[in-house]
């Protein structure tokens, strides 16, 4: 270990910068978040330090770095673009046992800023001790999306209550085990919900009887397949289940995401094989989540468009369950835009509607009348079993057999395959090509525009979410 690791509190604490251009600004804004007593010391300094000076957040000396400027300070950072003027501060400080940071030249720091993770007061920092800076940020991009922002507020709650939990908990473990129950409860979701005020109420409540374990189910959009297409939600959500509740449609990729102890449930539906009928589902839901269990019942695309999720709520509100939901990228528009299809434009088609080619048994049948408008995207969700019926329904109503069609299979995964042609050849286009779901049928003018586009799609595919982060060093 070449740098231990510390965290050092500044305030009010006094800290030297030499230099007066953006590189000094840079380190002067670190250490402000860090309320330190800062000084800087330049022949001339840029119109911004000039500001905070003025504001006085720090304070400026125009004159050349000399020995001097050293004394009292407890860290030093040489940030000028003059080598010899960054050994003179190095050497000088080392002789007076301050730590020092020349910027940009790890031999000649006893300290260094590390890449941080900022989520007030927790903070996590990453360093490569310099020897890798760039790998060093990209760690540090992973770990933003997995650490959700209510963290900070989450724990300047619960450090409100740490003396009481002493006062109520004498041994450690007791301690512990009341925590642990704490971070499983809704107290989370409520402070990510910004009700910091419920969460106080139960928290104190929690810390005055025993509570039973409180369940709680995320509905959560996981979009037509890249995982890069997660939300940030989405994931942290994933990692924090107890319980998976999964579709059929849910990518292999984005199921290697949840958490690695969660259980998971398969009801996935396909056309003539509902292996767990919905009824069952939504009661499943509402079972786990009594139980105490965080429950994520994850569907492809986004939960609300076509995904029943609509029809899963309703019953988890009448059993006053608490629930969450997270929207996802929906199948039409991730899927038209890995394949350089626009649902919109200006010059083909001024409106779009959202078609499910699988209506619920009896239902009302589609107007085909609007359907065949001109100057119209129609995008068909689970269209390709009643493709020769949506076909025959369109160019009865007037659509003309000539308009654009384009079909997506596997959109935005690995296997994505676009077939394009005309809505007179829709249903012969399925069948020669032996498309299977899920696949999204575009409709209209803009799926022209594949052709001309397409190379988009094919850049959009190479995905670098599990790649190694030793690629990038």
């Amino acid at each position: 270990m070449q740098y231990l690791p510390i965290f050092t509190k500044l305030d009010n604490k006094p800290v030297l910068v030499v230099g007066g251009g953006d590189v000094a600004l840079r380190k002067c804004s670190a250490l402000l978040k860090a309320r330190a007593s800062i000084t800087l010391v330049a022949p001339k300094f840029c119109q911004q330090l000039i500001e905070l000076a003025s504001e006085n957040k720090v304070t400026l000396i125009h004159e050349y770095f000399s020995e001097q400027h050293l004394k009292n300070m407890m860290l030093v950072i040489a940030a000028t673009d003059l080598e010899h003027v960054n050994s003179q501060v190095f050497e000088l400080a080392n002789t007076h046992n301050i730590f020092v940071n020349v910027v940009d030249d790890q031999l000649k720091c006893t300290f260094i800023f590390p890449s941080i993770v900022d989520r007030n007061p927790i903070t996590i920092a990453i360093s490569s001790a310099g020897t890798a800076p760039v790998l060093a940020r990209r760690l540090r991009e992973k770990l933003e999306t997995l650490i959700p922002q209510h963290i900070g507020p989450l724990a300047t709650l619960v450090g409100g209550f740490r003396s009481k939990v002493k006062q109520r908990f004498k041994h450690f473990a007791d301690r512990r085990q009341f925590w642990e129950g704490v971070f499983d409860s809704s107290v989370v979701s409520k402070v990510q919900t910004g009700d910091t005020q419920a969460a106080e109420q139960q928290l104190e409540h929690m810390l005055n009887a025993k509570a039973e374990p409180e369940g709680e189910v995320y509905v959560v959009g996981a979009g037509p397949g890249d995982p890069e297409l997660l939300t940030l939600k989405a994931l942290q959500l994933m990692q924090q289940a107890d319980v998976v509740v999964y579709d059929y449609l849910v990518s292999d990729e984005i199921m290697e995401l949840v958490r690695r102890d969660a259980d998971l449930i398969c009801v996935g539906k396909r056309l003539g094989d509902h292996s767990v009928a919905q009824q069952d589902t939504n009661q499943m839901l509402v079972d786990l989540a009594k139980q105490g269990k965080k429950v994520c019942r994850i569907k492809g695309g986004d939960p609300f468009i076509y995904g029943r999720g609509g029809e899963e709520v309703q019953v988890l509100a009448a059993n006053k369950v608490n629930y969450q939901i997270v929207p996802g990228i929906t199948a039409a528009a991730g899927c038209s835009a890995y394949a350089g299809i626009p649902l919109t434009h200006r010059d083909h088609a001024q409106a779009i509607q959202f078609v499910t080619g699988h209506c619920k048994k009896d239902g009302q049948e589609l107007d085909w009348q609007s359907l065949a408008k001109p100057n119209q995207t129609l995008a068909i969700y689970m269209g390709v079993i009643k493709s020769p019926h949506i076909q025959a329904e369109l160019l009865k109503h007037g659509r003309n057999a000539n308009t654009p069609v384009a079909i997506i299979e596997n959109g935005t995964r690995k296997n994505q395959r676009v077939i394009t042609g005309k809505l007179g050849e829709l249903a012969d286009l399925i069948t020669r090509n032996s498309v299977v779901s899920p696949a999204l049928l575009i409709i209209g003018e803009v799926a022209s525009l594949h052709q001309e586009l397409h190379w988009f799609g094919a850049k959009a595919q190479t995905s670098s979410f599990a790649q190694p982060l030793t690629d990038v060093a």
